[in-house]
């Protein structure tokens, strides 16, 4: 079986991918298992490889953004901005990763006491259309500085974005199945959960949110979903109201509003 990108300002036929199967899943899963024993080991050969990728993707800018708004549609200057915040992230990580998941110490009545954070392993991540880069690379990049292998399944419409992602890590050097992006529907993200993964991450509607959660945690795996907001706008008694205007259209039409975080509601004094 096979899957179409279309793109929606013309309708034309981007790419026709083939759907992966069951087993297809299940060597992807297991790649990403073998890799992650070598992975987890040293957090400055991650940070190092996350910075190669942030340059890549600043150098690879214009030809990543026109890819962004050809499958999904958003004007391009938006695009642009999105290759860039996915780059800041990255780098962000690099430099702090190493930070966020230290030891930390606690005061009780042993001689020593702390917390350590540790890898879950294998993370399956299904992503949306809205923000093809942004949406996966802000997960992977802290996921992958604490040590974790991801498979990403992007959403169907942005099939080739999820692609690139994962081309841009080998071309980084990355090693081998340390992130890898499943190709297909939605029946692929459901082998996805279901199989040899550690964790579940999910972006998306509330519905299929609930369905994603319940086959997760059906199966014990850790899952984190992030789901529809009903976002207030508030314009205060001493607001500055050409400020306040300009926020407003902005924080409702930018993405033209397939946003988790746009503005849903206006309430003025």
């Amino acid at each position: 079986m096979k899957v179409r990108t279309i793109n929606p300002a013309t309708e034309q036929i981007l790419e026709e991918y083939e759907i992966m199967n069951k087993d297809d899943i299940s060597k992807a899963v297991a790649k990403a298992r073998r890799s992650f024993k070598e992975w987890q080991i040293n957090i400055q050969k991650r940070a190092a490889f996350l910075y190669n990728v942030a340059h890549l993707f600043r150098k690879d800018k214009e030809r990543l953004a026109t890819l962004i708004t050809t499958e999904m549609g958003k004007p391009l200057k938006e695009a642009r901005s999105e290759v860039d915040k996915c780059a800041w992230t990255m780098e962000y990580y690099a430099d702090y990763g190493s930070n966020f998941i230290a030891d930390e110490t606690t005061n009780t009545d042993a001689r020593k006491s702390f917390t350590a954070f540790q890898p879950l392993g294998v993370i399956a991540s299904i992503m949306p259309w809205n923000f093809p880069y942004w949406q996966a690379l802000r997960f992977a990049s802290p996921s992958l500085m604490a040590g974790n292998t991801i498979i990403l399944k992007p959403a169907s419409a942005t099939l080739q974005c999820g692609i690139e992602i994962e081309k841009s890590f080998q071309r980084a050097g990355l090693p081998e199945g340390v992130f890898q992006t499943a190709v297909g529907d939605s029946t692929v993200a459901e082998r996805l959960v279901d199989s040899d993964v550690n964790a579940v991450t999910f972006t998306g509607s509330v519905d299929v949110g609930k369905k994603v959660g319940q086959r997760a945690v059906a199966q014990l795996k850790k899952c984190v979903l992030e789901l529809g907001g009903s976002d207030p706008f508030i314009v205060c008694a001493d607001a500055d109201l050409d400020k306040a205007s300009t926020g407003a259209v902005k924080g409702r039409f930018i993405n033209c509003g397939q946003s988790c975080i746009a503005t849903k509601r206006f309430f003025v004094v």
